[in-house]
């Protein structure tokens, strides 16, 4: 925590694709314990990545420096995630593409064949007889 600094936060960003003007930076007073710096000083830090909408608050830290990197660091966390799911469900969806159009295994389209044919002609039991008959 102490050794990493903003510039190492905001290169791991820029790593990743991720520009500093694309994210919306705030704060706002933090909650839980610490008495009056909770009540009078702004050390919690808001982070919103406006292309991905992603949202980090950060309060871990009584100081708002060591907070500004923490949430950059949960931002970069987050949006990787995002990622990868996102990876991971386009892989899904093509797997499953790739198994509806393969052709089926010769036994079962025979079977398949068969209970058509055994359908079809129960069927043509129950018909009307026509006209013609």
């Amino acid at each position: 925590m102490k050794g990493d600094s903003f510039e190492d936060a905001t290169r791991h960003l820029a790593r990743l694709g991720i520009h500093e003007a694309d994210i919306e930076e705030s704060f706002k007073r933090s909650s839980g314990p610490g008495g009056q710096n909770v009540n009078k000083v702004s050390s919690c830090v808001v982070l919103v990545h406006k292309p991905t909408g992603v949202r980090v608050e950060c309060s871990i830290s009584r100081h708002q420096g060591e907070n500004r990197v923490l949430a950059r660091r949960l931002l970069v966390a987050r949006i990787e995630d995002q990622r990868r799911k996102e990876a991971l469900a386009r892989r899904a969806a093509a797997e499953l593409e790739r198994r509806r159009n393969r052709p089926r295994p010769r036994g079962l389209q025979q079977s398949i064949l068969r209970s058509k044919a055994r359908r079809s002609t129960q069927k043509a039991t129950r018909r009307r007889p026509s006209h013609d008959e």
